[in-house]
């Protein structure tokens, strides 16, 4: 049997993540094992990847297929698979026009390069964006200036300007800091904060931001790269609001673990880009549009927008009556989120129970210190939530 790595990463791999003791070897379905044998409920599902689970047999026959047939070109020629996944794109977002890279932070940077066109055309020297408190687009130079996170934007100043930062979910504050200022282009926010401790944007607070981006001729720009493709229970998170952003950056859950990503504009934004002024080399590529494609349509076939909105509010009620003594006693603070993107906040820091859950066959991950995040693949089923309980003992 093979053994485990005994340091955290390899000596010849940059010391980039806190990575556990564990190396995971194969999965099927939401269950994965490592390479010892040991068996684990993924409850992380890759940080939102996953949403077919592991080795789904029809993703599976499907990459295969095009593995024999086309992995990349170039987009000097048309990509056929490109124009499917977009026209699924836009018939489920009711938007018009879709860019294709390979990941969050590539459609995150591409939207705020958007904005800033889009201020530029309109003669605007220096446009600026709003964007949020805890708020994380990534860790490129740009993301890493929208992001609200100190912590992971230590060491890496100076950063860019043109950024106007303000809580989430405080109409009052987001007008009061854009008052009589010409050069706001755009606002930028997550339907749901991710990193920042699964933080949900109000439906009356995203209604109001669409009607003053429209009442001021500035695009709402929704991150859905962790809250999209289903995993709420809607296509996009900002659907429960009855909404429609003008820019929608996408990934994670697009692929189902195949690297894609995307950014989906209504016709405000539709047209800003032209020849020349954004590509992607990998982006598009028939691999990973076949990807896309397939994860929609098994996605529609198995019902999952459902099981995440049936299965997701049958373990947030089953974790408030387990946590209910916590909750009480202030514990346990919150229980928050919706469909399969759920968080459940502590009054202390708690990054150790990943470890301990890990130990009793459960992967999570803690966020913002002390929120623990549950995003398990869209296949979840009502079975398996009962594996959750170990977490709930703590």
């Amino acid at each position: 049997m093979t053994t485990a790595p005994a340091t955290p990463s390899s000596p010849h791999v940059m010391n980039t993540y806190g990575r556990l003791p564990i190396a995971l070897s194969h999965g099927q379905g939401c269950r994965v094992w490592d390479v010892n044998g040991r068996e684990y409920l993924d409850a992380l599902g890759g940080i939102a990847v996953n949403t077919l689970g592991h080795n789904h047999a029809q993703l599976v026959a499907a990459l295969h297929d095009q593995l024999g047939k086309l992995i990349h070109t170039s987009n000097y020629y048309h990509v056929p698979l490109q124009e499917e996944l977009a026209r699924l794109l836009v018939e489920r977002s009711g938007m018009s026009n879709v860019f294709f890279c390979s990941t969050g932070l590539e459609a995150n940077e591409a939207a705020l390069k958007l904005a800033r066109k889009f201020g530029h055309d309109k003669g605007i020297e220096r446009p600026q964006i709003v964007v949020y408190e805890k708020a994380f687009h990534g860790r490129s130079i740009a993301t890493l200036s929208a992001t609200g996170n100190p912590k992971v934007q230590a060491g890496f100043g100076p950063l860019l300007e043109g950024f106007i930062r303000v809580p989430i979910n405080s109409i009052s504050a987001l007008e009061e800091a854009t008052a009589n200022n010409p050069d706001v282009v755009a606002v930028f926010l997550e339907a749901i904060q991710g990193e920042g401790g699964v933080n949900p944007m109000h439906a009356d607070y995203l209604r109001s931001v669409r009607a003053l981006c429209d009442a001021r001729d500035w695009l709402l720009m929704i991150d859905e790269v962790q809250c999209g493709m289903g995993r709420t229970g809607k296509w996009f998170a900002h659907q429960w609001a009855g909404i429609q952003p003008d820019v929608m950056p996408l990934a994670k859950g697009l692929g189902s673990g195949v690297p894609v990503g995307a950014v989906v504009a209504g016709p405000k934004a539709a047209t800003i880009f032209g020849p020349g002024n954004h590509g992607s080399t990998f982006g598009g590529n028939p691999l990973a549009m076949r990807a896309g494609v397939e994860t929609i349509r098994i996605m529609e076939q198995e019902n999952l927008l459902d099981n995440a909105t049936r299965i997701g509010a049958q373990l947030k009620t089953a974790l408030h009556q387990a946590l209910a003594p916590e909750l009480a006693r202030g514990a346990v603070k919150d229980i928050r989120g919706q469909g399969l993107m759920l968080g459940i906040e502590l009054d202390r820091p708690c990054a150790a129970l990943v470890q301990q859950c890990a130990d009793q066959g459960l992967l999570i991950s803690v966020t913002a210190d002390s929120v623990v995040r549950l995003l398990p693949p869209l296949i979840l089923s009502a079975a398996q939530p009962s594996r959750l309980w170990p977490l709930c003992a703590r």
